[in-house]
């Protein structure tokens, strides 16, 4: 049986056309069975769709990636797999290399492509770290996303919620959740306790 394995990185991405094309992609290679993921982060293990899907080749089965880095983004991560697969009699075919074969050479190609990935995935690392430093020499910055409720807004649920008026209902009436509120509570009593 052949496999396709296609993933984005973001659901951002899922909305273009990287999902689509991959899914094109694999099937023409002969894909069978596509399995899909979104993954943000972490590593190979991380992906539990692709963990499933390894779970369930079997001798004689091929798995069908569009690019490396859909397989594997560091040497370590990649080599084991790739070692688990042909030791369990599967074929890994990546289309923009080609079938990658059981042996020395099929290795050593493996493994050159996978630092080449390791590499450039380090390179964006450092580019986007890069990238951080300079933007918090702006004043203007702030790291993470934007608060979703301004100060005027947090302070009107908490004076609701000395009222009595239950986090439920305040939360109804502001649209702000209770854990967001338990925590703007907090902080306030922190600071006053300093």
């Amino acid at each position: 049986m052949k496999y396709g394995y296609i993933r984005v990185s973001s659901k951002s991405q899922e909305q273009n056309t990287s999902l689509q094309s991959q899914r094109e992609a694999v099937k023409t290679a002969g894909a069978e069975i596509i399995v899909e993921e979104i993954y943000t982060g972490g590593t190979v293990k991380d992906r539990p769709e692709f963990v499933k899907l390894i779970s369930l080749l079997k001798e004689g089965d091929e798995l069908i990636v569009v690019k490396l880095d859909r397989f594997a983004r560091t040497v370590s991560e990649g080599s084991i797999l790739a070692k688990q697969l042909y030791d369990s009699g599967i074929t890994l075919n990546i289309l923009n290399m080609g079938k990658i074969e059981n042996s020395g050479i099929g290795a050593l190609l493996l493994n050159v492509m996978l630092c080449f990935a390791q590499y450039e995935k380090d390179m964006i690392n450092e580019r986007c770290r890069e990238g951080r430093i300079i933007a918090r020499q702006n004043p203007k910055y702030r790291d993470g996303r934007p608060k979703k409720f301004h100060r005027e807004q947090i302070n009107l649920a908490l004076s609701l919620l000395d009222e009595g008026k239950s986090y439920r209902t305040v939360s109804e009436m502001t649209g702000i959740s209770k854990s967001t509120m338990i925590r703007a509570k907090k902080k306030i009593t922190s600071d006053t306790e300093l």
